[in-house]
């Protein structure tokens, strides 16, 4: 009798614990991912800017040249393929695409990773010009010196504000299936900017 009672109680104070374990197991996870992180990544999610972003030609021009790592390079090419057309405001605002999905546990933790994400499938990437099959050549030398200021100022840490935490777009000229179901965050220029809503997992 003294074994049943003792099994009772036991079971009534491992209730709390078990229900509890989907959280805890979701904190550990989120420490792991917080561990994970590099120390200059973390730097720029801490700090911002000095200067502020006017989102103008004028403010652009008064930056000095761009330059820097593979991440900075990866961003400056995919704005040029990808927005290069735009007003700087839209430049800034596919970048902010770019890396909210650094961001995103659902798509790689860099920025090249993001960006050549389905590489090497027809048509089956996330950023077109990286698997059209055409030759990625820069040949507008100027076109690539203003995306490169608006990269440097992205991987630098400044504000995303333009697109409410966009992770997809469009231009206007088409209207893919998912753009249904996203809901829109923002319209800049010729692109439509969506976000992916969350996905809720069930226990």
């Amino acid at each position: 009798m003294r074994r049943i009672a003792l099994a009772a109680a036991l079971a009534v104070l491992a209730g709390p614990v078990m229900a509890d374990a989907p959280v805890t197991r979701l904190m550990e996870q989120e420490m792991r991912a917080l561990r994970a992180i590099s120390g200059d990544r973390m730097a720029r999610y801490l700090s911002s800017p000095e200067t502020d972003i006017s989102y103008s030609s004028a403010w652009l021009d008064q930056q000095a040249p761009a330059q820097g790592g593979p991440e900075w390079r990866c961003l400056a090419e995919a704005l040029y393929f990808e927005a290069r057309g735009e007003s700087v405001k839209g430049q800034f605002a596919v970048a902010e695409v770019i890396l909210n999905r650094v961001d995103d546990p659902n798509y790689p933790d860099s920025v090249c990773g993001v960006i050549h994400q389905g590489t090497g499938r027809k048509y089956q990437c996330q950023f077109t010009y990286t698997c059209d099959g055409h030759a990625d050549v820069i040949a507008e030398g100027e076109a690539f010196r203003q995306v490169g200021k608006v990269a440097r100022a992205m991987v630098d840490g400044a504000p995303r504000t333009l697109t409410s935490g966009a992770t997809h777009y469009h231009t206007r000229n088409v209207n893919p299936r998912w753009a249904r179901q996203f809901p829109r965050t923002a319209s800049i220029g010729v692109h439509y900017f969506y976000r992916q809503p969350t996905r809720l997992t069930s226990n």
